[in-house]
């Protein structure tokens, strides 16, 4: 997957405009920033978003070169929801809830790409791969290259996650810190670039469908933590997070009683 998406970001820059856009509304797009009509600084980055869930519903429309990207970008999608779905049952159960609980709550769910391209940067402090945000689907599985750029937020100081080979590394999304009343926390994490290296990253996202009715699981809530977050559709928490770039959104769904609000 790491090389299709080398080989995808290496061909002739004619090539790969033809999927460029800044339309928002456009699924299958070639970018760089989250969002460029509002962002005041633009990300050093190149990524292609791509659907993934229902698959057969969104692969022709993928790009068909190089030759065998659809076969493989495709087996890995599939391959990266197993694994999703895997680990989401996983944190249901430590929460004391049902394995299938959150995955019930997802709805009809979705699945989306984003393969990444960081060039070698000639001034890296004046820019950044990504600024600091969180995911705000349920869960990322990420696959990396060697390079290092990923940085995480613990302890009041950034932190560089060094890239192991033949490992992922997983994100908690704000879905999940939600659907746990807080009890899982989605991390704050941001991408910064280097003047020698270029790097590749693949998040796969896994997400609600848009009709789904998010909220902290009822079994969750007692007297002594009550609801940190009001119930809400992923459509609406979606809407807010494109209107509003990469700027956290969760502060937006506090229940209103101050007494209930915890850090988050």
């Amino acid at each position: 997957m790491l090389r299709i998406a080398r080989e995808f970001f290496e061909l002739p820059e004619e090539e790969r405009l033809k999927l460029y856009s800044d339309n928002l509304a456009k699924i299958i797009r070639l970018s760089t920033s989250f969002n460029l009509r509002n962002e005041k600084i633009a990300s050093w980055r190149d990524f292609l978003g791509l659907p993934c869930y229902p698959l057969e519903d969104y692969i022709h429309e993928w790009p068909n070169t190089p030759a065998s990207f659809r076969d493989i970008a495709g087996e890995y999608c599939k391959s990266a929801r197993g694994l999703a779905l895997e680990l989401i049952e996983a944190i249901s159960e430590s929460l004391g809830l049902d394995k299938g609980y959150i995955t019930s709550q997802l709805g009809k769910q979705g699945q989306h790409m984003a393969m990444s391209y960081y060039p070698s940067c000639p001034e890296p402090d004046l820019t950044y791969g990504l600024p600091p945000h969180t995911d705000h689907y349920a869960i990322t599985v990420l696959l990396n290259d060697e390079v290092p750029g990923l940085q995480v937020f613990k302890d009041g100081q950034w932190v560089e996650v060094r890239p192991i080979p033949n490992t992922f590394i997983i994100n908690i999304g704000d879905q999940i810190q939600v659907m746990s009343n807080g009890k899982y926390k989605s991390g704050t994490h941001r991408v910064v670039v280097n003047c020698d290296k270029d790097r590749i990253s693949i998040p796969t996202f896994y997400s609600p469908s848009p009709d789904a009715v998010i909220g902290p699981a009822p079994q969750l809530i007692t007297d002594d933590e009550p609801a940190v977050y009001r119930q809400y559709t992923w459509a609406e928490y979606d809407e807010k997070v494109w209107g509003n770039g990469l700027e956290k959104c969760l502060d937006m769904f506090l229940v209103e009683n101050k007494s209930n609000h915890v850090d988050v």
